[in-house]
């Protein structure tokens, strides 16, 4: 397990402390830790409770978005960050640390007036890389995740599903996945299959998504290339 400094000192923030309306349940070292500790791997742990002490935010697990895995905002004086419930452990724990980048970005330049910074900019990477560090090793990631997230943090992309490498290999532990998933940038164009309970025509490959035409409708749509499909047999 991988041992940082301070990491047992138990610390509590106080809701008065912050502005009426975003007041919230204070929270202590040993409450955090115990959200996290099922979320994320064990050997990270004290790390990511360690990255809370020091600069403490809101914690939530949220529902299923389609649009994010995570968010971070700062209102009212006051830090957020949620993270999707149903993210396995290796996934949840990169996005819990890209939200953290995010964070500490705003404390060392927004929040100081230093200078503007874009979302996703040279200093949300260098921040992003900073945290990742210490969990870049084998003890933390297995083999499969770890050669394609190293790659990923020499220039990480502002998400991870934008790295189709990444996103495989981070997707082949989810539980109950089907063993033997298809994704579309696996079959042919021309190829006929299922998403969502619709079936598509693959018509043309871009860069990170595919141009499909709904059978049903003969309207088109752009759909990722990793999005998992049921394939059909006639073409």
């Amino acid at each position: 397990m991988l041992k940082f400094k301070g990491l047992f000192k138990s610390r509590t923030v106080a809701a008065a402390s912050l502005p009426r309306q975003t007041r919230v349940k204070r929270v202590s070292s040993i409450d955090f830790r115990n959200m996290l500790e099922t979320k994320i791997p064990n050997e990270a742990l004290d790390y990511a409770v360690l990255l809370w002490e020091e600069h403490p935010f809101s914690f939530k697990i949220t529902g299923t978005r389609s649009t994010c895995l995570g968010n971070y905002k700062y209102l009212n004086g006051h830090h957020t960050i949620t993270v999707n419930h149903d993210l396995n452990i290796y996934n949840f724990l990169v996005t819990y640390i890209h939200e953290v980048a995010h964070q500490r970005v705003f404390i060392s330049y927004r929040e100081k007036r230093r200078k503007k910074t874009l979302p996703h900019g040279e200093e949300w990477k260098e921040a992003f890389r900073e945290l990742m560090a210490p969990l870049l090793n084998e003890v933390v990631f297995p083999a499969e995740i770890l050669k394609p997230l190293s790659a990923h943090m020499i220039n990480p992309k502002a998400s991870s599903t934008r790295d189709a490498t990444l996103i495989k290999a981070l997707k082949s532990f989810d539980s109950g996945r089907k063993m033997a998933a298809i994704h579309l940038d696996e079959i042919d164009l021309g190829q006929s299959f299922i998403f969502k309970k619709r079936t598509f025509q693959k018509l043309e490959t871009k860069r990170t998504r595919a141009i499909c035409l709904e059978i049903g409708t003969k309207r088109k749509y752009s759909i990722p290339l990793l999005a998992e499909i049921s394939v059909l047999n006639d073409r």
